[in-house]
């Protein structure tokens, strides 16, 4: 196996880790430094960029939408690296929703997030992306398994959308659902989570009920994953289903892809 990569202490970059040492169903394992992941570029450091530069990165999969880069800025240019936007949600998916996550008073949140509503629109979310991005999927996928390895796979946070791309790259690769979790569930340590924005003055902008009412937005949770993982078996009857229909991925392909990124 290559050597871990050892993890950085980037200061504006969040959520930033190699996917490589995961296990494989038939007892192979993920390489190291092939498969990264990270919340966005936009605020990289001259120190954060130096490192990543050294990573050898042949791709950048950015995910965000237009929203996204409006409120956060493009991501930084890394010399010789490719960088492709793949929107993974609407343009104007959630700019209002958004909005009220940043701006709105107690009320408000109490009215779009409470009692339940913040951690079904997760779940939601997970299951539609899964269903409907089939073709952004298939095409991340299959860049993968052709030339674009080295690759830093990212969206905001590093959590929803890129988390739910390396869950379908490592479905692909074989690995066990439970280690995908795991690694999933890494985007919780406080080091790695979104920094969460209010932009509220008001004493409650950030009060002990707001927080915990945004908490679901900003958790990497379990169950939000397995719904994805439901979707995949009750939508496509299965992981071999979906790849093969959904992703249209042929045996070859997925060939290709695990002779990339398997030890």
């Amino acid at each position: 196996m290559t050597q871990q990569i050892e993890e950085p202490e980037l200061s504006g970059v969040r959520n930033f880790r190699d996917v490589g040492g995961l296990p494989t169903s038939d007892g192979r394992r993920v390489k190291t430094g092939r498969l990264f992941r990270s919340g966005h570029l936009a605020h990289a450091t001259e120190t954060d960029a130096e490192f990543l530069a050294s990573l050898g990165l042949h791709t950048v999969f950015d995910f965000r939408n237009n929203a996204d880069h409006a409120l956060e800025g493009p991501d930084v240019e890394l010399p010789g690296v490719r960088n492709v936007n793949i929107p993974l949600s609407d343009p104007a998916d959630g700019r209002e929703f958004w909005k009220m996550v940043r701006d709105g008073d107690l009320d408000q949140l109490r009215s779009i997030l409470g009692d339940g509503k913040a951690a079904a629109r997760m779940t939601n979310s997970y299951r539609g992306i899964i269903k409907h991005r089939t073709i952004e999927h298939s095409r991340v996928v299959h860049a993968l398994a052709e030339d674009s390895v080295p690759a830093l796979l990212h969206c905001a946070a590093g959590k929803d959308r890129a988390g739910l791309s390396i869950a379908v790259t490592l479905l692909a690769l074989g690995v066990e659902r439970e280690a995908i979790v795991a690694d999933y569930l890494e985007s919780n340590a406080p080091h790695r989570r979104y920094r969460v924005r209010r932009s509220g003055e008001q004493v409650e902008a950030r009060s002990p009920e707001a927080m915990e009412l945004l908490a679901p937005l900003f958790d990497a949770r379990a169950e939000y994953l397995e719904a994805a993982f439901d979707t995949i078996d009750g939508y496509w009857g299965g992981v071999d289903r979906y790849l093969a229909e959904g992703l249209g991925l042929t045996p070859e392909t997925l060939g290709r892809l695990r002779e990339r990124l398997l030890d």
